[in-house]
């Protein structure tokens, strides 16, 4: 009973980082979701692209159910030089996105069909043989780790921050922000004398 309640309560998760993810796409331009926000190239798009490539892998490969659509292999060069983190400008935000979807029923579909202790292989990892709870906990913290990255990404673009919407912080004006941020930027300078 416990592990029914321990994989769908981690599958129910999941699938609200899934959703908050695509919602910081939500009201942006092509050129917005698709630029380099950091000196890495850290962008929305090319987020939704990694982790619909990784999560068909893990949900896929790992259990022997492939995803029946071509994708990089975790061993191809593409994904070593990652080029799963950015969209080509013949990749549209439909394609990507509909895929992501498409991939969220496909791993659905494994998540249901097997038990959580289901034996899997993981090639890449140092122990490969894995269970599929230690899958579904592995794409739980990777989605939301990349959900963290696109809530600063977005917060950088428009200021809106938040999971989903119906839990997205109260609007504040730009003078709020202004002296939170001065009050911040205060208390950090405090702390490190060497700044003064």
């Amino acid at each position: 009973m416990i592990d029914d309640f321990a994989k769908e309560y981690l599958h129910s998760d999941l699938r609200e980082m899934r959703e908050a993810l695509l919602w910081k796409l939500d009201g942006l331009s092509e050129y917005d979701i698709r630029r380099p926000l950091t000196s890495t190239g850290t962008n929305l798009l090319g987020l939704v692209k990694h982790l619909s490539i990784w999560e068909a892998t893990y949900f896929g490969e790992v259990f022997d159910r492939p995803f029946p659509e071509p994708l990089p292999r975790w061993d191809d060069d593409a994904l070593r030089q990652g080029l799963d983190m950015w969209a080509t400008e013949q990749e549209t935000r439909e394609d990507i996105v509909d895929r992501y979807r498409r991939v969220w029923q496909h791993s659905d579909a494994t998540i249901t069909a097997l038990a959580i202790d289901a034996p899997g292989r993981a090639p890449w990892w140092p122990q490969p043989d894995v269970k599929l709870f230690a899958i579904l906990v592995h794409m739980l913290i990777e989605t939301s780790r990349h959900v963290g990255h696109a809530d600063i990404l977005r917060e950088q673009l428009d200021g809106s921050t938040g999971t989903i919407a119906r839990r997205a912080p109260a609007e504040h004006d730009a003078a709020f922000w202004e002296a939170r941020r001065t009050t911040i930027e205060r208390a950090a300078r405090a702390a490190d004398p060497s700044t003064a």
